[in-house]
């Protein structure tokens, strides 16, 4: 049975020691305290990355800490950084990423580690409170169901958005959030798109200002990088475009 050699990020301290010194690898990690030791990892077939670090965790090293649930593409809990870029990892397969049978793991870009290919995820959600990402009620539970055109312009605007699960994936690939940390980012910023264009809800002009600031949609270059790396194939790039539109007219109108 073939091998892979699997480097993973470890943080600097585990379980109260360090890594140890002929484990850790020569390269620094840019996500901070912590160095990549390298592991060997049966290869198997139709094999997916977070199968390997299960591997790891299971069979070679319990202290890795790691985030996983669903293993099959709908929680997206496993996003990591594989090869230099963010993937989930149960979608990923060995097979995809594997070049001369060697591979990087990583934690997500752009966020605090916790430990090892653990985040932080306070401040993408911090971000996303910052774009009014939470639904604005118009009606209570008495009231008669509303009911929105599935062909109306607005609901067809958002077919794809609602999908966005907030694995955070656009905002680890997104060069803007990488050199303006205050940036609200792709996945706030495609969560306020899709509320503005939810004829439910209540939050109007309050939306649209919140996004409006220097950290908003107009910080964002549109170099693509989150539609590139969606894994449920959304283009946040979009949504930010339809939010720069929507900030233009209220302009226009003086209503910001």
């Amino acid at each position: 049975m073939s091998t892979l050699s699997v480097r993973v990020f470890r943080s600097a301290t585990q379980g109260g020691g360090t890594v140890p010194p002929d484990a850790a690898l020569c390269a620094a990690s840019p996500q901070g305290a912590g160095a990549f030791v390298a592991y060997d990892v049966p290869r198997r077939p139709a094999q997916t990355v977070l199968d390997v670090v299960t591997h790891i965790q299971r069979c070679l090293d319990p202290t890795l800490a790691y985030r996983f649930a669903c293993r099959v593409g709908m929680c997206g809990s496993c996003a990591m950084t594989v090869n230099g870029k963010a993937r989930w990892t149960c979608r990923t397969h060995v097979d995809a990423v594997a070049a001369n049978d060697v591979i990087e793991i990583a934690p997500l870009s752009h966020l605090p580690v916790v430990r090892d290919l653990v985040v932080d995820m306070t401040a993408f959600f911090d971000k996303w409170a910052a774009a009014k990402g939470s639904f604005s009620a118009t009606a209570s539970r008495t009231d008669e169901f509303a009911r929105v055109p599935p062909n109306s312009r607005k609901r067809r605007a958002i077919d794809e958005t609602i999908e966005c699960i907030g694995c955070g994936v656009c905002y680890a690939s997104c060069d803007v959030v990488g050199w303006k940390p205050d940036y609200l980012g792709p996945a706030a910023l495609n969560r306020a798109w899709t509320l503005v264009n939810d004829v439910r809800d209540g939050a109007g002009i309050s939306r649209v200002r919140a996004v409006a600031t220097d950290e908003g949609c107009h910080a964002c270059h549109t170099h693509e990088s989150c539609t590139e790396r969606c894994p449920k194939h959304l283009t946040p790039t979009a949504s930010i475009a339809g939010l720069k539109r929507l900030v233009a007219l209220a302009a226009l109108k003086g209503t910001l």
